[in-house]
Formats: structure tokens, sequence, C-alpha cells
């Protein structure tokens, strides 16, 4: 089993090979939009690689496994999400492989797994891991219509250091109660401020009598302006754009505040240049299932996610 941190032309040949055998085999991608989009073009540099191979009647190793590690966020911990080639499932590399991801990512790991497959569901069962969110994929294109805001709602951009605070406050009373969204604090947020894809302008507020009332945080997957780090580098694959966290305060739930945020996210989305915007959303929150299919969103995959602790 190899850990790589970057996948030459014929590793990236074969993992890519394995992925669409999966996809043609299980009828869905087996990796999420972000991490396909980087694995055409070599992985990203914050990527870690587990690939497993097996010698098959020839000199050179069959990669029948891969597993994408993200060791990169700080306040969720990291995530793995893999795939076996199911010409060589039941065979015990799925646990190989998972054992391998869990000695690489420490005790606290998330494994996201699309699809809900039943294979999926029992690799993880048994593997120490519990279910805690199913989550509904949607997407939208942005070259045909969309709808303008209620120019009576006042929307804004963040100001980063001036609303931190009523943003928080305003966010965990939304998300009270989620397992990830509901208790973020100023170390949260400015973790993922100081992240190369924020972009404040993108960060929209609605506001009434100078009071934030509600949010439509997006960003950016991939393209030229999808930099890391300190690095020069930028990525020439296809961006996408999405809507990354939105909430409104709930005693202005019903005035279509939601709808009126959401839609200046898509155009503020669509002003980068971009074709399409996805977002996740969990499938136990009806109301904004809705509001997203009145926009024009429609139910593009399911996600599950577990976890060891």
């Amino acid at each position: 089993m190899k850990v790589l941190s970057h996948l030459d032309q014929a590793t990236q040949s074969q993992v890519l090979d394995l992925i669409e055998a999966a996809r043609s085999h299980d009828g869905i991608p087996p990796l999420a939009d972000h991490v396909l989009l980087h694995l055409r073009h070599g992985g990203d540099r914050a990527d870690t690689h587990i690939i497993q191979t097996v010698s098959i009647n020839s000199p050179d190793d069959t990669i029948v496994g891969y597993a994408h590690l993200d060791t990169t966020d700080e306040v969720e911990g990291p995530s793995a999400e893999l795939v076996i080639h199911p010409d060589y499932r039941h065979r015990g590399y799925g646990k190989a492989l998972l054992e391998r991801v869990k000695e690489l990512a420490g005790k606290r790991l998330r494994l996201w797994s699309h699809g809900d497959l039943p294979g999926a569901q029992n690799l993880a069962i048994h593997n120490g891991f519990h279910r805690v969110r199913t989550v509904i994929q949607m997407q939208r294109p942005l070259n045909d219509d969309i709808p303008l805001p209620n120019p009576a709602t006042t929307i804004r951009s963040f100001l980063l250091d001036i609303d931190n605070d009523e943003w928080l406050k305003l966010n965990n009373r939304i998300f009270a109660g989620h397992p990830e969204q509901g208790r973020w604090t100023n170390n949260d947020l400015a973790i993922r401020t100081h992240e190369a894809w924020f972009d404040d302008r993108g960060f929209l507020l609605a506001i009434d009598q100078s009071k934030i009332i509600g949010f439509c945080w997006t960003k950016i997957h991939g393209g030229h302006t999808h930099s890391h780090g300190e690095s020069n580098d930028h990525h020439d694959h296809e961006p996408i754009g999405e809507i990354y966290i939105m909430g409104i305060d709930p005693s202005y739930s019903g005035r279509g505040i939601g709808k009126d945020i959401a839609l200046a996210g898509l155009h503020h989305l669509r002003y980068q240049g971009l074709n399409s915007v996805l977002l996740y959303v969990d499938e136990t929150n009806s109301s904004a299932i809705n509001l997203y299919t009145s926009i024009g969103f429609t139910e593009s995959g399911r996600d599950v996610l577990y976890r060891t602790v």
C-alpha cells in the first residue's frame, strides 16, 4: 500500500479508471465532485492519497483501491473517502485500506459514503464507525434565468472583524443542536476566513435596521481563483460554485428573506463566470429543501457521513 502526496500521470490515470469502473458498476460517483476535480489534475497539495495495489500476473502492480484523506479541517477533523474496484470487492481490500486511513488520520475521523450503498454501510459499521448524517446534494445551472431578489431586502457583504461576533451569535442560534454548525467560535470562523478560497464579496448578509437577519456564504471550488496557501499554483479545471452556509433569523422566517439572500448568492456566483452551483442540505431540513427547489435546484445525490467518535 502506498501513501502519496501527489499522483504522477500513470497513477492518476489508473485511479481515474478505477473510479470510473466503480461509477459504472454502482451508478453513483464514489468520490465528491471537488475530489474528482483535483484528481484529474494530479491532486491538490493538501491531499493524501492511499493506493491499494496487488500483483496479478504482471511485473506492475494493479491498483484495486484508492482512498482520499483530507486532514486540513482543524474544526471538524480529518475526512476520508475510499473506493474499491468492483472486480476486487469482498476480498478484504476495503477493510485493509480503511485501517491504513485510520492509522494516518488518528482516532477522530469522518468517513463519507456517496449513494448510501449497502457495501459502504457494512464496511463502516463493521469497522467502528456510526452513521451521523444523511446529506442531499443539490445542483443548479447558472446560465439560465435567475430571478432578482426583492429590492426591499437590504443585502451587503460581510465585513471581516466588524461582523464577526454578531454573525457568530446568529449562526449559533440558527443551528443550535446541529452536530457541526451550532457551536462555532471566533477561531472556527477565523480558520475559514483565512482559507485561500475565502472571498468576503461572496459572504452575503441580509440586514434589517443594521441588524444581521440572514446570510448566504458562497465559495468556489477550482478554477483560476482557487490557489492554496502561499503557493502560486492555480488549477485550470472547471470551477464550481457552492452555497456553503445559509441561514435566516428564525424571527424573520416566512418573509421571503431566505429566497432573496439565496438569489443574491446565485447572482454573485454567476458574476464570477461560473456555470453551475451546488449545495448540501440535511435530508431532515424540509423547509430548506423546499426553498432550494423553488429557485431551481434539483437533487443530484445523497451522501452519508460516518464518524469513529
